[in-house]
């Protein structure tokens, strides 16, 4: 009985799996839209504060980093050429999580890496998984 309850709720939940990426995708697409329009707006600032951690190159890093978001933003939301930007991100989501969150534990409230990690375990998913059905990626696997 269990079972053909489960089986069937497989059956009729797999059928939101691409709206939830979907959904997944814009919102951490959002999220990354404001950190790159700041980078952009101060990259001098932006660079001092990378190479005060200690961060190599801080102002390639900086350029590297605003690009990848920015990129981040458009394809995400397209759902293009997802699984490669998802990589850039996840690296830049590590290093942030090392360099600025770690020391404050976990909790978001704290300015913990709570935030960072479920964005690393987002597009973690979103490079294993792809970008779903609903996406120009798949549109474009089609072609």
């Amino acid at each position: 009985m269990i079972s053909k309850i489960n089986d069937l709720a497989a059956t009729v939940l797999d059928n939101f799996q691409s709206l939830f990426l979907l959904l997944a995708r814009l919102t951490i697409a959002y999220g990354f839209f404001e950190p790159a329009i700041n980078k952009w707006k101060s990259i001098e600032d932006t660079a001092a504060w990378f190479a005060s951690m200690g961060i190599p190159f801080p102002t390639l890093n900086v350029y590297m980093v605003a690009t990848f978001e920015s990129l981040g933003v458009v394809l995400l939301a397209l759902g293009l050429f997802t699984r490669l930007i998802s990589l850039p991100l996840i690296g830049t989501m590590v290093v942030a999580i090392i360099t600025v969150h770690f020391a404050n534990g976990f909790s978001s409230g704290d300015n913990g890496f709570e935030i960072p990690l479920y964005y690393l375990l987002f597009l973690g998913i979103f490079a294993s998984f792809g970008a779903g059905k609903l996406s120009l990626d798949n549109f474009l696997s089609k072609k």
